[in-house]
């Protein structure tokens, strides 16, 4: 079971910025394909973002590309996702998963847009 946990959400007026974090003890993030997933209200899991291994391309969906970058810290295990120029639409759970769909992803963290 892979144990992955979420962190940085919070309320944002629009246009404003959040930067979500990914850690673990399980494993090293840096090695492996990660990905960042989003769940809005009443909504299905949506794919955001790829990590490619060994400091590979990130990569984000086209709703969010040009708004949201990604980043490492590999020596805290950890990666950013850090989110400018949020909108309404953005509002959601946040995930990090070691698949694309999400089946492995953490607790989550909540992001609301909203004046």
């Amino acid at each position: 079971e892979v144990h992955v946990e979420e962190s940085g959400g919070g309320t944002v007026q629009p246009g404003g910025s959040l930067r979500l974090s990914c850690v673990t003890s399980d494993f090293t993030l840096s090695n492996v394909w990660m990905y960042w997933v989003r769940q809005a209200p009443g909504k299905g899991l949506e794919w955001i973002s790829t990590f490619r291994p060994f400091g590979g391309a990130i990569t984000f969906a086209d709703a969010v590309i040009g708004r949201f970058t990604g980043s490492r810290d590999n020596a805290k295990n950890t990666i950013y996702l850090q989110m400018d120029s949020l909108q309404s639409e953005d509002s959601g759970f946040y995930y990090c998963a070691r698949d694309p769909r999400g089946e492995t992803r953490g607790p989550g963290t909540q992001v609301t847009v909203s004046a």
